[in-house]
């Protein structure tokens, strides 16, 4: 549904004051229990007697193993616990200590006193230990994939944007671009919430985010209700590590490579009684020229063919800094408060050098030369704050979670560009001198809560609210050299606003019977979003109001087989990149812009998905369908001076059906297959923007992951492999390229150093053909080159984590 009042409404009061209102909701929630009771006890070391202090404490019940209450104690080790009447069983848990666990204890309407309880020190030689269960890269479930990057040894000494290109499902093409099951419409949410680094340059921001930060990658292709509806594709969240363990612990990492890449990063944290702080570091530093990219291009007018051949050659140095601290605070097992801050800072400088070839009919006819040099100084800090608030209860899954954060994120971009013009003998015949000044703001406050209530043992509603309140600003300017005066160029000169507010609601019922499971849900949005040109008092408001149900039906086959059916209706709002009207100016032959008339587009999504495990292997596989109305694509136009404009336009629809297939199969101790396919057939019809631009494309994708373990070392290979597909006005060509890295660890298995070379053999480069009615253009380019990286993880009291803990960090 879409309407346009003529009236705005008032955005801010209500919103936040029922948003505050959610959010002090946890302070006065109690939860419902029967008759109390009382454990208390003492916990100490088994030989020497001496106290344990900061030991945890915890009661499950046994017919669920949910938690019913826990704590810590105290600087003498004694602990008391308040439970509701009943049977438990208790695991007494302490950092560099096997659990001890009491399978039965009963809490009456007496105090009940468990004595001393002893702990024996696990005696591990390190010169012998031998980790097993070592955390799986990829864990798999009907709603949702894993993937521990941190565990994979290909992404060491990598960017988070370089970690999203490895993953299953995902594909990243040599632009930059990031594309879930073939689509570009995809949500990238960090931490679970809307990130600085992707605001401005997409997924290219992500480039300042150094990959030993990250702990997981969660990839949920058709989410629920409980989801944003943004992203047709589904989302892709990237989690950022934090430890919880008791006392100090931590890791560093240290990573030297060619081209020039060097970068620390650390993880520390300490947990003591109710506080767990944490902070985490990375500094990275990249001096990177790009291999030559190239196009060609034909114009035709009448009876001459002007033909264009243009090199591109890119150089980047960048500086980056990432810092993350914050603090849990333990209020009492049911109750955990976090604050975060987090600052990232990257400082860098661009040279960009084309050249352009152009002739007349053939190209042994060489009309003249230009050479045109960018040089970029670019500042770009994120300032980010969060508060969240979890409360579990007494009953299993009872949750109420709160969110409030914050973010300020600004670019600052200066430019200076040098065009010389040659004769075919390449004799100089001019000069001209550009400025291009580009500052850019963002502000953005998310304000969330979100409640599950069970109602029987399997069946459970959810509620939640979310607000996002977001102000975005582009001041823009292009002058030209006359003289000694700087003159501005007409249509390069004002100030873009983008003011963003989307106010969200949702309820889902899920329960089980039998085998059966089904999930249903409704979740409302409304958008309210205005655009501005300050210069020319261009104002463009919208506002709609949209509802996306969603449906998840899940039933369990014997011999560990599941199958999940699902649907979801999704959008995808014009980004702000999306609407900006301003151009790029590096390339004055090819300028990309926005569309401030672009609208929303919407998808209709379908999918059946099956998990088969087996005794040495698993297997998930899928089908889908998305239907889309006002498919948003990207347009080549070249007038006849050869000057391409490309800008998004929507489209009328497109119909994409597809099948995927995550397999692991591990035929031996030491050896292990991982391997995705992805077929997709995409159907698009453009009509309404001309009557060419129609395409219906078969395509798929798969990537074949290697890794043994020989004599103490892991050796991994990777490849990967993208088919040529057709576009509306063309095609992409195939893509392949080679991932390998060695690792083993050392210094007494404290640490781990990967030696890994990313794109072996230089090959992973975006082809494209591109045709319109006067012009035919070829492209191909290379995002980044080959990489050889040397990186050393060191830890302290840490040890690779076990395949159990991970899964209950993921909530898996």
């Amino acid at each position: 549904m879409y309407a346009t009042p003529t009236v705005r409404p008032v955005r801010m009061p209500f919103s936040v004051l029922f948003s505050l209102l959610l959010l002090l909701l946890p302070l006065v929630v109690q939860a419902q229990s029967g008759g109390k009771g009382r454990v208390t006890g003492k916990v100490v070391d088994a030989e020497t007697k001496a106290p344990l202090p900061y030991a945890t404490v915890s009661l499950f019940a046994p017919h669920d193993s949910s938690l019913v209450a826990g704590g810590i104690t105290d600087d003498a080790g004694t602990f008391a616990l308040e439970a509701s009447q009943g049977t438990y069983y208790a695991t007494i848990n302490f950092l560099g200590y096997p659990v001890r666990t009491l399978p039965t204890v009963t809490v009456g309407a007496t105090e009940l006193n468990l004595g001393t309880l002893t702990l024996k020190a696990a005696t591990i030689d390190l010169d012998e230990v031998v980790v097993q269960g070592e955390k799986d890269v990829v864990e798999l479930s009907l709603d949702k994939k894993v993937f521990n990057v941190s565990a994979d040894p290909i992404n060491a000494g990598r960017t988070a944007a370089d970690i999203l290109g490895n993953l299953p499902s995902v594909t990243v093409d040599g632009e930059g671009g990031v594309r879930l099951r073939g689509s570009s419409n995809v949500q990238i949410l960090v931490d679970g919430k809307p990130s600085g680094m992707v605001s401005f340059d997409g997924a290219e921001g992500l480039r300042t985010l150094q990959g030993s930060l990250v702990e997981r990658v969660e990839i949920i292709t058709n989410p629920s209700a409980r989801y944003q509806a943004e992203g047709m594709a589904g989302i892709i969240n990237i989690v950022l590590k934090k430890e919880r363990q008791q006392g100090f612990n931590g890791s560093f990492d240290f990573t030297v490579g060619h081209p020039a890449n060097y970068g620390a990063a650390i993880n520390l944290n300490y947990r003591r009684e109710r506080f767990n702080f944490f902070v985490n570091y990375g500094l990275y530093y990249r001096n990177i020229t790009n291999p030559r990219n190239q196009q060609y291009q034909e114009v035709y007018d009448a009876d001459t063919t002007f033909l264009t051949q243009q090199y591109t050659t890119t150089r980047q140095r960048m500086v980056s800094n990432n810092i993350q601290f914050g603090a849990d605070y333990f209020l009492n097992p049911q109750n955990i408060f976090t604050t975060s801050f987090t600052y990232r800072h990257s400082k860098g400088t661009r040279g960009t050098s084309v050249e352009y070839f152009d002739y007349l009919n053939t190209k042994a006819n060489l009309n003249d030369i230009t050479r045109r040099a960018q040089h970029e100084d670019e500042v770009e800090p994120i300032l980010e704050y969060a508060l969240n608030y979890k409360r579990t209860f007494n009953r299993k899954d009872q949750e109420l979670t709160a969110v409030l954060s914050y973010m300020d994120h600004w670019e600052d971009s200066d430019q200076l560009y040098t065009t010389r013009l040659f004769d075919p003998n390449n004799s100089l015949e001019g000069e001209q001198l550009q400025k291009s000044l580009n500052y850019e703001t963002e502000k953005q406050i998310l304000i969330q809560a979100d409640y599950v209530q069970p109602y029987s043992e399997n069946g459970k509603l959810e509620a939640g609210m979310r607000n996002t309140l977001r102000d975005l600003t582009n001041d823009y300017l292009v002058t030209q050299q006359e003289g000694e005066q700087w003159v501005p160029l007409p249509g390069l000169d004002n100030e873009f606003l983008y003011d963003e507010n989307i106010y969200a609601a949702y309820l889902i019922n899920s329960n089980k019977v039998a085998r059966f499971g089904y999930q249903l849900g409704l979740r409302a949005e409304y958008t309210d979003v205005t655009t501005t040109l300050i210069e020319t008092n261009d104002v463009n408001p919208r506002s709609y109001l949209n509802f996306f149900p969603s449906a998840h039906i899940t039933y369990e086959m014997p011999k560990e087989n599941a199958l999940q059916l699902s649907y979801s209706r999704r959008l995808h709002r014009p980004t702000y990149n999306d609407l900006t009207p301003f151009v790029t100016f590096f390339d004055n032959r090819n300028y990309f812009s926005g569309n401030p008339d672009l609208n929303p587009e919407y998808t209709h999504a379908f999918e059946a998905g099956h998990l088969k495990y087996f005794d040495q292997a698993s297997l998930s596989s899928a089908v889908y369908y998305r239907h889309t109305n006002a498919k948003i694509q990207r347009i080549r136009t070249v007038n006849e001076a050869g000057i391409a404009t490309t800008a998004p336009y929507n489209l009328l629809t497109e119909d994409a059906y597809g099948a995927e297939f995550i397999a692991s199969y591990r035929p031996t101790n030491w050896w292990k297959l991982d391997g995705t396919f992805n077929f997709y057939r995409s159907i698009i019809d453009g009509t309404n923007v001309r009557e060419t631009y129609q395409s219906d494309t078969y395509t798929w994708f798969t990537r074949v992951t290697s890794r043994l373990t020989l004599w103490g070392t892991d050796m991994q290979l990777r490849g990967n492999y993208t088919a040529p597909q057709q576009t509306p006005q063309g095609r992409q060509l195939s893509t392949a390229y080679l991932d390998m890295a060695i690792t083993r660890d050392v210094l007494h298995n404290r640490g781990t150093l990967t030696l890994n070379i990313s794109d072996v053999f230089n090959s992973n480069r975006s082809r494209s053909i591109v045709e319109g009615d006067i012009f035919y253009t070829n492209g191909s380019f290379q995002q980044r080159p080959r990489q050889i990286n040397l990186t050393l993880n060191y830890r302290i009291n840490q040890q690779k984590k076990q395949k159990k803990d991970l899964l209950e960090e993921s909530g898996s």
